[in-house]
């Protein structure tokens, strides 16, 4: 028997970013057994195209999305988004295209604004939001907070919440070196160099934290606009010795870097659910982060790490500090990280909600766009 066929939109594949990470998740999991997963490429993540080429792709993709549709006799097609102004536009297309198509459509929101502030940023009518919301089959979040927003901005949508989930076996934590006394505090990061990623506070909180005598050093994995910036802003706080930026890492790369660390800073202003918050606690890394997005869900403050403000480089001096002085406490919030992790975000159960979704859609009659 054939399996029904699922086209995923997401970046590029082999692209730095968490939707490439959670399609990459998925086509390793079981659901791709169940399901014939077929990627289509969106986004300008691992692309290097010129504006006009941006211009054509942005025009012509939802045209090549009802193409490919049609010719492969998808089931569902599963739209990876967010619920920012770039995004939402683009992706409006593709979910006009599938509709049309008669496909069924998952549409899951990697963050971005609850879609009440959203309509206001964005200038969009609320009733024409709604209405947009109300076309898929189903919407998928990630974070407690999001599943309430939503169900209260689309009563009568079917929407459910599915946090991110990370295959935990390349991650090791037994096979860290054991540390000396007076080892520095070695930091990590790992994502997007972007100004939403919260660098720039971090390099002036391990600056202050060193100018009060910490040891601490920050490994930087991964490359974005902000790179030149960053680079520049190390040197001039005097960080040439405490920080490397390692470029983009995966697979057996990422695991040994995260095994090298000793904790994840990760002071983002505004998040879905990273994987490198999931990966760095699977490698049992206490982590430095922000309550944005679904980190409230899986972090408790004070057991797997400490919460610090948005934009603010004191509080991720003070966690800097506090861990580097009390390595007995990195330890356990670091198993309790793990064990967080192995509980609740297997990937084992990200691939049967999944799956259990698209064949609930795939029963119902899909609905054409002007329905």
């Amino acid at each position: 028997m054939e399996r029904p066929i699922a086209i995923v939109l997401s970046p590029s594949r082999d692209a730095m970013s968490g939707v490439s990470t959670h399609l990459n998740l998925m086509v390793a999991s079981q659901l791709s057994r169940d399901f014939a997963l077929i990627h289509f490429q969106v986004g300008s993540e691992g692309r290097r195209e010129t504006p006009l080429a941006r211009l054509w792709r942005l025009l012509a993709g939802p045209l090549l999305l009802a193409l490919r549709i049609l010719a492969s006799d998808a089931d569902v097609v599963h739209i990876n988004t967010s619920l920012n102004r770039r995004a939402w536009w683009r992706d409006l297309g593709h979910l006009l295209a599938a509709k049309a198509c008669g496909a069924r459509v998952v549409y899951q929101v990697h963050g971005g604004a609850l879609p009440q502030r959203f309509a206001r940023l964005a200038r969009v009518p609320e009733a024409l939001l709604r209405r947009v919301l109300e076309l898929p089959d189903a919407v998928v979040v990630l974070a407690s907070c999001e599943f309430s927003a939503y169900r209260s901005f689309l009563p009568g949508q079917n929407v459910l919440a599915v946090p991110n989930a990370i295959d935990v076996r390349p991650f090791r934590p037994e096979l860290r070196p054991r540390r000396q006394a007076g080892d520095p505090l070695r930091l990590v990061s790992i994502g997007r160099l972007a100004p939403e990623k919260g660098l720039a506070e971090a390099l002036e909180g391990l600056a202050m934290a060193r100018r009060r005598g910490v040891e601490a050093t920050l490994a930087i994995a991964g490359s974005g606009p902000l790179e030149a910036e960053l680079r520049r802003q190390a040197a001039r706080l005097g960080l040439g010795d405490a920080v490397r930026f390692v470029g983009p890492v995966f697979d057996a790369a990422k695991a040994a870097l995260l095994q090298s660390a000793d904790a994840l800073v990760l002071p983002s202003h505004f998040e879905g659910l990273p994987y490198a918050l999931l990966e760095g606690m699977a490698a049992g890394l206490p982590v430095i982060t922000t309550r944005v997005g679904a980190i409230p869900d899986v972090v408790e403050h004070g057991v797997h790490g400490f919460f610090v403000a948005i934009r603010s480089p004191r509080g991720i001096c003070r966690a800097i500090e506090r861990l580097a002085r009390d390595r007995a406490l990195v330890a356990v919030m670091g198993l309790a990280g793990r064990r967080r992790v192995l509980q609740r975000h297997s990937l084992d159960r990200l691939a049967d909600e999944f799956a259990q979704l698209y064949r609930s859609v795939c029963a119902r009659p899909a609905a054409p766009a002007g329905a």
